[in-house]
């Protein structure tokens, strides 16, 4: 939801009574409920109250995203997949094996009805698990997005740092609305491993199940179990919180490296849009997840040591009290972080005052203030990136001048570059390594996380950079085996080619829903020159033949699409050359026959 209003915020209190709804389900995993209108369908998930519901495995028990059921959630050009609570992941995989959730989405999709998937505790993953799953069956380049919500209560984390970088590329962010009480432990639990907290988490869960009320008498007066669960989730979480303002602030102190090399931290990080409620039911609203991060921490700081206990025990009856703590109508906007008051004399009242009520300290603020001019950072390094797009079209355009001028001869724009007799030849080499230093830093950027997450989502630049890649990566393989010494190292793919291409290639392959390797035509001179290193260190042709069966395939597609010139069948080509030195009977394949 772009821009969440007042009206829409009000609104979430039914959709908190249908999340509270599915807890106390007993037969199935979820509950369905449509509008009168029939416009919407309203989908709340059921709970899970037992550790191994909550945790898998290594000590934060995550693990790599399902790609095939979640293809959007990794990083493109890092080409690194998110990583994801496991068992929950295995939960929602097991109610879309085992149910008809999928064909209530289905359903939904073909009468063009706003689906809401809700859950409250560990319900609340289920309906994020499957409000992204839902995005990505049924996205579609050329269309627009389902229309879809997701709202959340006093949800555990589910997704590391990749998780929320591929939603927010994608522009999934603003569908996910979580509610967090200032002082709900739930929501941090993920932030502490399980060997820290497992003593007491089997009780605290069934304190949190609705279904157990004779336990919840029984507890009341178990305070000290309830602190030191709080006690230590909270500690851990100061020490991820720290050491994130750390890198917010770029600091330089060794001891930041060290901690990370020596302490495993959670790999848990917020996403999408999180909604504060303060004790006097104020709704402070924040979409940067760095600063939701430290917020999650800082807000829920105790005033005195004296009141350790109350607030603990006051932190899982918040997590109860939704339904009843979600009254407030006073809806503040945290944006513009980098210019945060650091104290109450302010400019801004409002923001001040909602500030305050989360018990904010000038370093808890320096902290968010940290996180918004990271953001604005990140803006200013895509505005650089922006400015040098003139540059690249410039390059690119007297490159593709040059192959016009190359295709008029008996080599080819392939060949004449690796020739180099000419010196246009020589100033095309030059564009090469102009346009090689521009999108090297743009990927450098990438790795680093330096600019916006939504890049590698910008049609543009996945335009100008498969153009790149197409004119450009020829002549790079080019000047690979011109200066190509030893024929037994060449494996350009393998060990020479250019992160700036498979970045590229990435980015266009995702953007069109393609397989892995469906985008790979500028790559179709290496393969050429790794099958002439084959056949010419006489192995058999039979060793190579379903590696040159599918390479004449691909080929011949290629020039279908327009995607590979002709000058690929120039008499002198590199191509032509080695395709004669094959067998008699495969020489007659279609693709030389031009």
């Amino acid at each position: 939801m772009a821009g969440t209003t007042l009206e829409e915020v009000i609104g979430m209190k039914k959709i908190c009574s249908l999340a509270f709804k599915a807890l106390r389900l007993t037969d199935k995993p979820y509950h369905v409920e449509e509008t009168r209108s029939s416009s919407e369908i309203f989908i709340s998930f059921q709970g899970s109250w037992s550790v191994n519901e909550w945790f898998a495995g290594n000590p934060f028990g995550e693990t790599k995203i399902d790609l095939q059921l979640f293809p959007s959630l990794r990083s493109i050009g890092n080409d690194e997949a998110a990583l994801v609570n496991e068992a929950f992941l295995n939960k929602f995989k097991a109610i879309l094996g085992s149910s008809s959730l999928e064909n209530e989405v289905q359903k939904a999709v073909t009468n063009k009805k706003k689906i809401v998937f809700t859950g409250h505790s560990s319900g609340a993953p289920i309906a994020i698990l499957a409000a992204l799953w839902a995005l990505d069956k049924y996205r579609n380049p050329n269309t627009s997005q389902i229309p879809l919500l997701c709202v959340t209560f006093g949800s555990p984390l589910v997704g590391d740092r990749i998780f929320s970088h591929a939603m927010r590329r994608e522009k999934w962010s603003d569908y996910f609305i979580n509610f967090v009480t200032r002082y709900d432990i739930v929501p941090r639990i993920l932030l502490a491993p399980l060997s820290s907290i497992q003593q007491n988490l089997e009780p605290i869960l069934q304190f949190l199940n609705p279904q157990s009320q004779n336990f919840k008498n029984e507890f009341i007066g178990r305070s000290n179990e309830t602190w030191n669960f709080y006690f230590t989730v909270m500690k851990n979480a100061a020490t991820i919180t720290s050491h994130a303002a750390c890198n917010l602030m770029h600091s330089t102190n060794l001891l930041v490296e060290t901690i990370s090399n020596f302490i495993e931290l959670s790999p848990y990080r917020p996403f999408g849009t999180y909604i504060f409620i303060t004790e006097n039911s104020k709704l402070i609203l924040l979409k940067n997840p760095d600063a939701v991060l430290q917020l999650l921490f800082y807000s829920s700081q105790l005033s005195n040591g004296a009141e350790g206990a109350q607030v603990a025990y006051r932190s899982l009856q918040n997590h109860l009290s939704y339904e009843t703590e979600l009254q407030g109508s006073n809806v503040v906007y945290l944006d513009q972080l980098e210019k945060l008051p650091l104290s109450t004399e302010g400019s801004d009242g409002s923001i001040n005052t909602a500030l305050n009520d989360l018990g904010m300290s000038t370093r808890a603020r320096l902290c968010l203030r940290a996180a918004g001019e990271l953001e604005m950072q990140k803006t200013r390094n895509q505005d650089k990136i922006d400015k040098r797009i003139n540059d690249v079209e410039k390059a690119l355009s007297d490159l593709k001048d040059y192959k016009e001028v190359c295709e008029g001869k008996k080599v080819g724009y392939y060949d004449a570059f690796k020739l180099q007799n000419d010196e246009k030849d020589f100033r095309s080499n030059v564009r090469r390594l102009e346009l090689a230093g521009i999108w090297d830093e743009i990927v450098e950027m990438l790795k680093r996380y330096e600019l916006p997450d939504e890049f590698e989502g910008r049609k543009g630049w996945i335009e100008i950079g498969t153009k790149f890649r197409r004119l450009v990566e020829p002549l790079d393989i080019s000047n690979y085996y011109r200066h190509l010494k030893n024929e037994d190292t060449g494996a350009y793919m393998k060990k020479a080619r250019p992160k700036r291409y498979r970045y590229t290639q990435r980015w266009l392959e995702h953007a069109g829903r393609m397989p892995t390797g469906a985008c790979s035509e500028s790559t179709f001179w290496a393969e050429v020159e790794e099958l002439s290193i084959k056949t010419n260190n006489n192995r058999l042709f039979e060793d190579v033949k379903k590696d040159v069966v599918q390479l004449e395939k691909e080929l011949e597609k290629w020039i279908h699409d327009k995607v590979l010139s002709k000058d690929v069948f120039v008499k002198g080509s590199t191509f032509v050359k080695w395709w004669k030195t094959l067998p008699p009977q495969h020489q007659s394949g279609s693709c030389i026959k031009r």
